[in-house]
């Protein structure tokens, strides 16, 4: 099998707060194939936004090694720390905090164009710079060029961030919540583009969402990872996770999307948790983290041992429920 673009092998990452230790990401395995959609879903402060973060370098493991074309990112230098750098770029959530106010839409693209030697003159650059906008939908691009930020739509300013990630030819994307600032209404469009984007530069995307029906309809073809106080408790096809949720996390979030038809919705019967409060990630729980809410707790197994990312029925699941030997005859 080819080498997955990205591998993340036993990955933790811990922040010091007040004196105290808190595991934003806990010893997460994933790996990623060239040209495939991945999504990782779930609550805020699960961890998901932090493990995007490390897969593009802009924070180190604490734990762990993240992998680029097999290669130790944390060992890179020279030409490869560059290419990998290059290679793997980040669409972040807030394209008003992301894009730099004070530079026409055509400087900032144009900068790492220039920067990285990707043209050649002026007059490549702007034709360059033209080209992406056309590729983001930003038609026709010459209305674009000498505008500011902060006269765009926030779709629009969305889309120039877009383009700038594919300024450096990428083969990974990290996409971080890069939906969610924009109105619902064209938040269907966007997904669009950068599937249509995927599917014509062979790009792989890691879609960071804590909307699971968002993660449904953009990961169809590829697979969704579920995350909960940051590990990872699901990995599975989208369409046999959507289909046959083994999680009882997954369960519940799943239960919790709304119909499209109005009716079903009302009729459908959503998953009752044990507790409706998240543990302090300074205070977790010890066993599995999400016994005390969990509607399917089997005892003490679930509160004092963690449980292991196995396989189970087509899908990776983290859960005692689900890996636990069936019961033998006599105890039936």
């Amino acid at each position: 099998m080819p080498t997955p673009i990205i591998t993340l092998d036993h990955v933790t990452r811990t922040f010091s707060v007040k004196r105290q230790t808190i595991t934003a990401v806990d010893d997460v395995n994933l790996s990623i194939r060239e040209g495939e959609i991945i999504c990782l879903v779930g609550e805020s402060g699960c961890g998901k936004t932090t493990t995007g973060k490390m897969i593009a370098g802009v924070l180190p493991a604490s734990a762990g090694r993240i992998l680029y074309l097999g290669a130790d990112i944390s060992k890179l230098t020279g030409t490869e720390r560059k290419k990998f750098r290059l290679g793997v770029q980040m669409i972040h959530q807030d394209p008003y905090a992301s894009l730099n106010p004070a530079h026409t839409i055509s400087a900032i693209i144009a900068a790492p164009l220039r920067h990285h030697g990707f043209t050649q003159g002026e007059t490549q650059t702007q034709q360059r710079v033209r080209k992406l906008l056309e590729t983001v939908d930003l038609t026709p691009p010459d209305d674009f060029l000498d505008k500011y930020p902060h006269q765009l739509s926030g779709g629009q300013r969305q889309r120039v961030s877009v383009a700038r990630a594919l300024t450096v030819a990428p083969s990974f994307l990290v996409a971080d919540e890069a939906v969610s600032m924009v109105d619902v209404s064209i938040r269907i469009s966007l997904l669009n583009m950068l599937s249509k984007l995927k599917d014509a530069m062979g790009l792989s995307v890691l879609f960071i969402t804590h909307d699971l029906a968002l993660a449904k309809y953009f990961a169809w073809e590829g697979r969704i990872g579920v995350m909960y106080l940051g590990r990872l408790v699901e990995l599975s096809p989208a369409r046999w996770l959507v289909e046959h949720p083994q999680h009882p996390y997954t369960q519940v979030l799943l239960s919790a999307i709304p119909e499209a038809d109005p009716e079903a919705t009302r009729h459908k019967k959503r998953i009752e948790l044990r507790s409706m409060d998240v543990p302090s990630l300074l205070r977790l729980p010890t066993g599995c983290s999400f016994h005390p809410r969990c509607p399917q707790f089997l005892g003490e197994v679930c509160e004092q041992v963690t449980p292991a990312l196995v396989e189970s029925d087509g899908a990776m699941v983290a859960c005692h429920r689900v890996t636990r030997p069936a019961p033998r005859a006599t105890e039936l």
